[in-house]
């Protein structure tokens, strides 16, 4: 086994049959004999499983277990598994260990086989979840935190350090993926959170937030200085990055756009900040890009004085770049509620038709090379690029799409319908899956 494990037992005899046991299995193997002693070594170490023996002096194991728990979070460190070793055949102690969140109990005197197997499935499960848990917060594409956790950390960070909250946009990326195609546009983003990572610190937290839009926080920089020479490298090195990717002559003005505001300067409500922050963003967007501004309040005071006419023009570039991306919107489940809503009473009112499609993703097992979100992610993906812009997608479940079709008859739905599956068969994520559908479609003077 690919593994370290820490022993805490105060008993000599008790640390060599384990440490000797376990290194023929090939395991490292390192022996403590306290509970005080495992809290100090965890500080410098993390490893892989703990073995703590529940009769100890001064701390007993499970006092040992709750220190340990405490200590790991303070250190911000993720929880090591435990299984607790005893020579007592009380069920009680083991209830009681096993409520309060031990992997296991292991009797003594060990049985190889049972340690060792005991262990195994300890250690899989612990790294199944790290496994999940990295899904679950990571974006796959960039490795940045994703907008769920990596918002709710910024957050917390704006509401305790002293820094910059940043919002980075990619200037003119639509254009690779509209040139160049998206696995371009995927590849870019992957280059531009490379050089992100190039160019920052460990403290620093990067989350995305979006399809080309990125939110960090730095702390302690609050002087323009450095955010100027951060917006310079990361300009340049992504210029070059772009030549390397798809050419010197690709055509396209690639680039960053960075509002910024600097914290507690106008205070820490995370909401506020980010509105302050994407508001000195799209005053790049609006001069020129590739560049970044901070935001002062007397400058916005400055330009909203401007009369109503500019005041539009304003809003409608900014609402303009907001809007730049292509292909059907797929939202959550309450922006689609809301938007379907809409929708619906505008046409209950004014006329109109639309289209209602269930699409369900399953597989035969035939090819076990991709499960079923990853799947479904993919024919997500086909259709947005499919479907137009004024359509709107919902996913229901993992394996399960609904679609309004906006403006759309019955005979329009099949052919839509056609489209989107022949495009899902030229992918590479086909094989072995069965697209399955129904639908409806409305004229709202009758079903049609």
């Amino acid at each position: 086994m690919d593994c370290w494990i820490v022993v805490v037992d105060d008993e000599p005899i008790s640390l060599t049959n384990a440490k000797t046991l376990l290194e023929e299995e090939n395991i490292r193997v390192s022996c403590l004999t306290s509970g005080k002693s495992l809290l100090k070594y965890i500080e410098k170490y993390s490893p892989d499983l703990v073995l703590l023996d529940v009769m100890m002096p001064e701390m007993d194991g499970f006092e040992t277990y709750e220190a340990l728990r405490n200590r790991e979070d303070e250190l911000g460190k993720n929880h090591i598994p435990v299984i607790f070793l005893t020579a007592d055949y009380d069920s009680d102690s083991e209830q009681r260990g096993l409520k309060i969140g031990a992997s296991d109990f292991i009797r003594k005197p060990f049985n190889k086989d049972i340690l060792k197997k005991r262990i195994q499935n300890t250690i899989a499960n612990s790294r199944t979840i790290e496994s999940l848990t990295e899904e679950a917060t990571i974006d796959q594409l960039t490795g940045f935190l994703n907008k769920a956790i990596g918002t709710k950390k910024i957050s917390d960070l704006c509401n305790e350090n002293t820094g910059s909250l940043m919002l980075f946009d990619l200037d003119s990326f639509k254009l690779v993926n509209d040139l160049y195609g998206h696995d371009m546009g995927d590849q870019v983003l992957q280059a531009f959170a490379d050089i992100v990572r190039k160019n920052t610190r460990e403290t620093d937290t990067i989350s995305r937030i979006g399809g080309d839009e990125f939110l960090g926080f730095f702390p302690g920089i609050i002087e323009e200085s450095a955010v100027f020479s951060l917006t310079e490298r990361l300009n340049k090195q992504l210029f070059e990055e772009a030549a390397r990717l798809m050419g010197d002559d690709n055509g396209i003005p690639l680039g960053i756009s960075i509002g910024v505001v600097f914290v507690p300067e106008y205070g820490r409500d995370f909401d506020s900040l980010f509105a302050l922050a994407d508001t000195s963003m799209y005053s790049v967007k609006q001069n020129g890009k590739h560049g970044y501004s901070i935001y002062d309040l007397s400058e916005q005071e400055e330009q909203l004085a401007g009369d109503l006419e500019d005041q539009m023009e304003r809003i409608l570039k900014t609402i303009e770049e907001r809007n730049e991306k292509t292909g059907a919107l797929l939202l959550g489940r309450e922006s689609f509620s809301i938007a379907y809503r809409f929708i619906i009473r505008f046409y209950k009112r004014y006329g109109g038709s639309d289209v209602r499609i269930i699409f369900s993703v399953s597989s035969d097992g035939s090819d076990p090379s991709y499960s079923i979100p990853e799947i479904s992610a993919q024919f997500g993906l086909v259709l947005q690029n499919i479907l137009r812009s004024s359509d709107l997608i919902m996913q229901n479940r993992s394996d399960q799409f609904f679609v309004l079709l906006t403006e759309r008859s019955k005979f329009e739905a099949e052919a839509v319908i056609q489209r989107v599956l022949r495009a899902w068969n030229n992918t590479e994520y086909s094989k072995g899956v069965n697209i399955s559908y129904f639908f409806r479609a409305t004229d709202y003077s009758g079903e049609i």
